[in-house]
């Protein structure tokens, strides 16, 4: 059969080899511009949709890079950074993947933001070997599979954490579960499970919601019956802001936990001063540190970004970003052919790396936990204070399997 008129042709690399006499083994993956120095990566982000201030995490990763490319790159090479409006929809989040690859020729996922979205990109990323580095996310999922290096942790052991400093530095007892009905919350109740149990505590209540709740009347109700001296809330900004409202307007008093992902600014200016008191377990450094990597940040989103608010929810997409720069310079200096198989291995030679906010970040074969520790901060008076050091996760969830 031929071609009609017209028709492109589309030659894959093995083709072009033939033809050319090139030696395949030479050959580069999409996304690598050899000439120019250049590295094409991608993300999809919900800039519609019901979590639209998610798009902060992609901004602050677009600053990222931007600041990265104004000072040299990554040993010369310069990052071109796609990114594609999902609406925190999984099915539009495979779509636009696709998109990526075939249409931009993305070398590799960085920064991609959501936990359930990003799940639903698993499939297609084994089938095209496209690496996921740093999605933004907490899955069991992200650390069983050979392609994805999380830099977030399981929300599961986030959840642990938050558990084991209500209970063992704050005395509380009756701990429980407010849990957005997806892969997030799902991730965050095996972790609080297994952490109570390994407590020999009963949780006082474990109560899910829909992401795009804005009443939550009825479930406030349920943990005021319980009798719960803690809540751990494990959802979006809004959702916290929103449960917040709802606990005031009913007179239920108990202390709150929440993510490290809603210790931010724009949750202060959702919820206001009912967000006083409320704790976060967290694995990114102070926003307001003196750390070099830190002050990047600040200053880039100043620049790059000079409306959106500095903190946690940006400088974590930011040190998101900075996992790919490091998984790149590590493949670079491997001397290796620059193909997405090589950067999986280059991955995993990182250990005990400085990540943008994080530190210890550690990968290798078999183990893709790059996060391994988490410190506890307070939101006090429109700031965020760490009350906590960073300490190890509980044991009775970081060393069990992922599921």
């Amino acid at each position: 059969m031929g071609l009609r008129s017209g028709t492109p042709l589309r030659l894959s690399a093995a083709m072009i080899a033939l033809i050319t006499g090139t030696n395949l083994a030479a050959a580069q993956d999409p996304g690598i511009d050899t000439a120019n120095k250049t590295v094409t990566v991608g993300a999809f982000t919900p800039i519609t949709g019901p979590v639209p201030f998610y798009a902060i995490l992609t901004h602050a990763a677009d600053a990222f890079y931007r600041n990265l490319n104004e000072n040299g790159g990554i040993d010369g090479w310069t990052v071109n950074y796609v990114t594609k409006d999902d609406g925190y929809e999984p099915a539009r989040s495979v779509a636009v993947t696709r998109q990526m690859v075939d249409d931009d020729g993305i070398f590799a996922l960085s920064a991609a933001v959501g936990t359930a979205t990003n799940v639903a990109v698993i499939p297609y990323a084994k089938e095209a070997g496209l690496p996921m580095i740093s999605p933004i996310g907490g899955a069991s999922q992200f650390f069983a599979e050979p392609n994805i290096f999380p830099l977030l942790p399981d929300y599961g052991w986030s959840a642990a954490s938050n558990v084991d400093y209500a209970v063992n530095d704050l005395g509380l007892q009756k701990v429980a579960l407010l849990w957005e009905n997806d892969e997030l919350g799902r991730s965050a109740k095996r972790g609080f499970d297994a952490v109570m149990a390994d407590l020999k505590l009963e949780p006082a209540a474990s109560v899910s919601f829909d992401v795009k709740t804005t009443n939550f009347a009825p479930q406030i109700r349920r943990i005021a019956n319980s009798g719960a001296e803690a809540v751990i809330l494990f959802g979006s900004n809004a959702n916290l802001a929103a449960a917040l409202k709802a606990a005031d307007l009913q007179g239920v008093e108990t202390t709150w936990f929440a993510p490290f992902f809603a210790a931010d600014p724009s949750t202060y200016r959702l919820a206001g001063d009912l967000l006083d008191g409320v704790y976060f377990s967290s694995w990114l450094m102070p926003v307001a540190a003196d750390d070099p990597n830190v002050a990047a940040y600040r200053e880039s989103i100043a620049e790059h970004y000079p409306d959106d608010p500095v903190g946690v929810f940006g400088l974590n997409g930011w040190s998101n970003a900075a996992l790919f720069a490091a998984g790149f310079k590590a493949l670079l200096d491997s001397g290796n052919e620059l193909t997405r198989e090589n950067l999986v291995a280059a991955m995993d030679t990182l250990s005990d790396a400085a990540v943008g906010g994080a530190r210890g970040v550690s990968f290798k074969p078999g183990d893709h936990r790059g996060t391994r520790q988490e410190g506890i901060i307070q939101a006090k008076d429109a700031d965020f204070v760490l009350v906590k050091d960073f300490r190890p996760y509980p044991a009775v969830v970081f060393d069990a399997p992922a599921d």
